[in-house]
Order: structure tokens, then sequence, then C-alpha cells
């Protein structure tokens, strides 16, 4: 299970990174001194015209910058892309967080088809979630944090 922490140690540091929350240095002070905006989480992809598809019109992203080849979609504050490329990287997962259970079960309800069980409660890390596929084979994640969390990403 080390491994697994690990992994998801690195995923909470990405999704910081996309959601525009600066990394604190020693100082306590942001670590991004240099006008950083947020980041980007990109996936290589052969199946571009399918992806948009899914992620625009099933899953509800706002395409943020189309630059042919490569799409950037927007869902709240999060901002990843994909980018049309002769291999795939599968590895990587997107999690998409609600505010409360009904939020992770309407998604349920809309991917029902391609989720790998029903949304259930995860008592190690207090959340409730399930997990799906994208058209390419890729984990896609919906969850609900099960406890208090700070929503105010403007203040860091």
């Amino acid at each position: 299970m080390k491994g697994y922490w690990w992994m998801m140690t690195g995923w909470l540091f990405l999704l910081a990174g996309a959601l525009g929350i600066p990394a604190m240095g020693a100082t306590g002070q942001p670590a991004d001194k240099e006008g950083g905006m947020g980041g980007i989480i990109f996936f290589r992809t052969q199946k571009l015209p399918e992806l948009r598809e899914y992620y625009g019109e099933r899953l509800g992203c706002t395409v943020w910058l189309d630059q042919q080849d490569c799409v950037i979609f927007r869902y709240a504050n999060m901002l990843f892309g994909f980018c049309q490329r002769d291999d795939v990287r599968m590895d990587g997962m997107i999690t998409f967080f609600f505010n409360d259970r009904a939020g992770v079960d309407r998604h349920y309800e809309k991917f029902k088809d391609l989720a790998q069980s029903p949304p259930k409660d995860n008592p190690r890390y207090r959340i409730y979630h399930f997990f799906a596929t994208d058209p390419e084979g890729r984990t896609i994640e919906f969850q609900y944090f099960d406890h208090p969390i700070d929503w105010d990403f403007e203040r860091y």
C-alpha cells in the first residue's frame, strides 16, 4: 500500500497545480514567486475526436483552448488537455470532485455504463467515489470529500 500512498501524494501535487494552489516553500511563502497562475495536466491520445465528445458533450467540460491537435478542457477550477500523438500513455487519473454526495450520484447515473462499480464510501481517505473509464480506457474518478475541506482556493 505504500506505493499507492506515494502515487496519491503525487496526484495531489498535480491536482494542486491544476487548481492553482501554489506549493509552499521552506519559508511558508508561496513557491511560485514568478507570477505563476496554475497548471495543466496533459495526456497523449490517439482518440482526440472521441475525447472531445466525451469530455465536452457528455461530461460537460468546456474547451478552454483548442490548438487543433491539442485541446485543453476546463471543469470548474481544473485544466487538463489531450494531444493527438502516435503513442498513448495511460498512466494517470483525472478526478472530478463535488461538494456533495448527490453530485457523485448524478454522475454515476450519467456514466453508469462506463463505471467500474457503484459509488461507495472509502473510509481510509474519507471520500465517497466511483471510478469509470474514458473512451481510450483512461481511469477517471468522481468523488466527494466526506469531511470538511477548505474550498477557498484563492487564499493559497
